[in-house]
């Protein structure tokens, strides 16, 4: 007999059957149990015929495929969550490249508004030494 049961997506999934077992009881043609919920109908391994080696042979070899596909889903899943991760990071990172170049501009231009103003600054003290001389030699020749 087979049995179902419901198995979270990050467990593995083991199937353990024996070729001598003999079923317990005959289940109804229209009642197929799912041996891997997480599996779509048509991917589900169908039951096999008990009497025939050849067909439990080949339930057994589609349980081992459809327990590589649940596995291979889940690492699917693990790298699209990744994907998505690194995604992110890489925004971030273009998002600082992007501010930094916004903050070396604005150092740029502050910069040279600094040296503008240096400039300006040293102009007005120059005029202002040429305009205290001449105030001291009107005030010497007065």
């Amino acid at each position: 007999m087979i049995s179902t049961a419901r198995v979270p997506a990050d467990k593995p999934v083991r199937i353990a059957f024996s070729l001598n077992d003999a079923p317990d009881d005959t289940p109804s043609e229209d009642a197929v149990p799912l041996v891997f919920p997480e599996l779509e109908q048509q991917l589900q391994p169908l039951p096999p015929c008990h009497d025939s080696v050849e067909s439990m042979q080949v339930f057994k070899q589609h349980c081992q495929i459809a327990e590589e596909y649940h596995e291979v889903k889940k690492e699917i899943a693990l790298l699209e969550e990744r994907k998505k991760e690194l995604i992110a990071k890489l925004d971030q990172a273009e998002k600082e490249k992007r501010d930094a170049a916004q903050l070396v501009r604005e150092f740029e231009a502050l910069t040279e508004e600094n040296r503008t103003l240096k400039m300006a600054q040293s102009q007005c003290v120059q005029q202002l030494e040429k305009l205290r001389i001449q105030y001291q030699k009107r005030q010497g020749s007065s």
